[in-house]
């Protein structure tokens, strides 16, 4: 995100002088290293994807997770285009279900696949493998990046939400899922970003 409001302010910068607006070329290189940074320090090549934290207090951390897809998906992607596909297909075959994305692969040792019980019990499951249906749209975002005429199967994505509307909060959708089949509506019964994100899709990928 940090790339991508330096490349915005680069661009502004060309368009709009100011007392207190950056020269381009002064950003431009500053998002150039940025962007070099990212691509040789979170790129994790035994997996074909994205570290989910480097330096941490136990070192590089490789868990699986669909954050990465935003280095792909928002406006000035930071990943470089040719590791796109890679970090597609991996967010696909661990990540992707038909209403969201895991939080966490199902590889991972702390993978919890449903998310029930006491507070406790549901705050360790919130981020470890909880599926948030917002994140389909980031998701689609990076596909149609990948296959920009793709918009067919982009759109196939979306069909799992279909039933769910009528169920819960008719009309609506919740906020999370348990990761594995049935996937049990869990958490708010209609949660603004993912109707906001299913619907932007749904419009994204009309033909």
């Amino acid at each position: 995100m940090r790339f991508g409001t330096m490349r915005s302010a680069s661009l502004h910068a060309g368009c709009v002088k100011s007392a207190v607006t950056p020269r381009p070329k002064r950003v431009q290189s500053q998002a150039a290293r940025v962007r070099d940074s990212f691509n040789r320090r979170f790129w994790y090549h035994e997996g074909g994807y994205l570290y989910d934290v480097i330096d941490g207090e136990t070192g590089n951390d490789s868990a699986c997770r669909p954050n990465q897809l935003l280095a792909i998906s928002l406006k000035h992607p930071v990943l470089e285009p040719q590791r796109w596909n890679a970090v597609l297909e991996v967010c696909r075959d661990r990540l992707l279900t038909p209403v969201g994305l895991r939080s966490l692969s199902r590889d991972h040792r702390d993978y919890k696949a449903k998310y029930f019980g006491d507070l406790r019990a549901r705050d360790a499951a919130y981020h470890q493998g909880t599926v948030w249906s917002w994140l389909v749209g980031p998701f689609i975002d990076a596909w149609l990046k990948v296959h920009p005429e793709d918009k067919t199967g982009a759109r196939q994505f979306l069909e799992g939400f279909v039933p769910h509307l009528d169920e819960g909060a008719v009309g609506s959708i919740n906020e999370i899922f348990d990761a594995e089949a049935p996937f049990t509506p869990r958490g708010c019964i209609a949660q603004a970003w993912s109707v906001a994100e299913v619907l932007r899709c749904w419009v994204k990928t009309a033909e």
